[in-house]
């Protein structure tokens, strides 16, 4: 039996990948320690899983979720007030606002929403992978847009050929971004919003590190810029902030056409999110958002262990300031891979490559610092006992 031939145009997913490799070495009776995967292991702050069983024992959260595919009104009444607070965003909840099963699913249903065959796709390069794989089953064309150290990891939007930009129907965008960890500014934001009325280009910017910032970063959404709303979404979760990955919610939030077409593929696709989850965001986004604050104090600490210890073995760079992510640069007269497999192979210690995010991820790779201190700790007296000044 064949397989739709879609799916066979989409790379295999990097995690999964990682995933194998990391099961047959365990198998094999390696202790394999991996810092790739970007899922905090922190428990979600203890009110909001009370708020989650409390409102489970409610027979009428058994049923249907409340407004189905938009999310209850009460949780995008909430989404609306935290944006206010935190980006000074206004939002009205019945027209701008979305609940999501997470971000991820965002990126899938914009690209339903928007692209059609034969649309070409701006995304950048590097950039996360789950983009290319929905554009691609969307039957879009992705086009790679570089993203340089030079620039701080930006695009540049004159460099886009004038015939790619009038045949984009959309772009991805992801800042603070996974993986370099580069964020945005107040002016390139700016200049974003005009590329895009420019060419008719809808935005998709997937913000869900917005809160994960180092050494008195800005935060910022891209629909504090005047007129993005005029032009595209923006998708955020409550995965990273408050430790809720599993949880899967999230939302969208901008132009109300985009919300209007997004949500009719929704309703088309699932039933919605489970009324508890969505109780338990509300919790989450009115009362626990001090949480943040220590969350992030503990990836610092890990930020600068890890810094530390690379500097120690020879490695030695200023990092961008968000994600919980290091863009690493690999030592000289080594390629991604190479660097990769070294690690693994003398330290048990497993890294994602940068080439796994795009041709310009070569030269580096990524560190995550989701991972249990003691874990860390080890992994790291590895890399520096193997490896002295590689």
């Amino acid at each position: 039996m064949e397989v739709a031939q879609r799916l066979k145009k989409i790379p295999p997913y990097l995690f999964m990948e990682l995933r194998k490799k990391i099961a047959k070495a365990k198998a094999d009776g390696v202790d394999v320690i991996s810092l790739t995967i970007g899922d905090p292991v922190e428990a979600t702050p203890a009110p909001i899983i009370e708020e989650l069983c409390q409102r489970a024992k409610d027979p009428e959260n058994h049923r249907y979720p409340t407004d189905e595919e938009k999310g209850m009104l009460a949780f995008r009444q909430e989404v609306a007030r935290w944006y206010s607070s935190r980006y000074g965003v206004e939002l009205d909840p019945a027209t701008e606002i979305l609940g999501l099963i997470g971000s991820k699913e965002g990126c899938h249903h914009f690209v339903m929403a928007r692209v059609d065959p034969g649309d070409t796709v701006l995304m950048t390069d590097p950039g996360y992978p789950a983009y290319r794989a929905s554009i691609l089953m969307g039957e879009g064309v992705p086009y790679n847009v570089p993203i340089l150290p030079e620039n701080g990891y930006l695009p540049v939007f004159a460099d886009i050929p004038t015939d790619v930009a009038k045949k984009a129907t959309g772009m991805f965008l992801n800042y603070p971004n996974n993986p370099t960890g580069a964020c945005a500014t107040k002016d390139f934001l700016n200049d974003l919003v005009a590329f895009a009325k420019a060419f008719d280009i809808a935005i998709c910017y997937d913000n869900p590190y917005s809160e994960v910032l180092f050494d008195g970063q800005q935060r910022l959404s891209f629909l504090s810029a005047p007129g993005a709303k005029d032009v595209g979404i923006e998708l955020n979760s409550l995965s990273k902030p408050y430790n809720m990955c599993g949880w899967r919610l999230g939302m969208a939030s901008g132009n109300p056409l985009l919300i209007a077409a997004i949500s009719k593929v929704k309703e088309n696709t699932d039933s919605g999110i489970f009324n508890p989850i969505q109780y338990a965001g509300i919790r989450a986004l009115k009362y626990e958002t001090d949480a943040i604050g220590e969350t992030m104090k503990i990836y610092a600490r890990r930020r600068e262990q890890v810094l530390a210890t690379l500097k120690k073995i020879g490695i030695d760079f200023t990092p961008p300031k968000g994600t919980f992510y290091l863009w690493v640069p690999v030592p000289k007269g080594m390629t991604s891979i190479e660097f990769t497999n070294l690690l693994f192979d003398k330290a048990a210690v497993v890294v994602a490559a940068g080439t796994a995010y795009g041709k310009y991820g070569e030269g580096f790779v990524r560190f995550s610092l989701t991972v249990p201190d003691d874990r860390l700790t080890l992994a790291l007296s590895r890399i520096e006992k193997e490896f002295g000044k590689v």
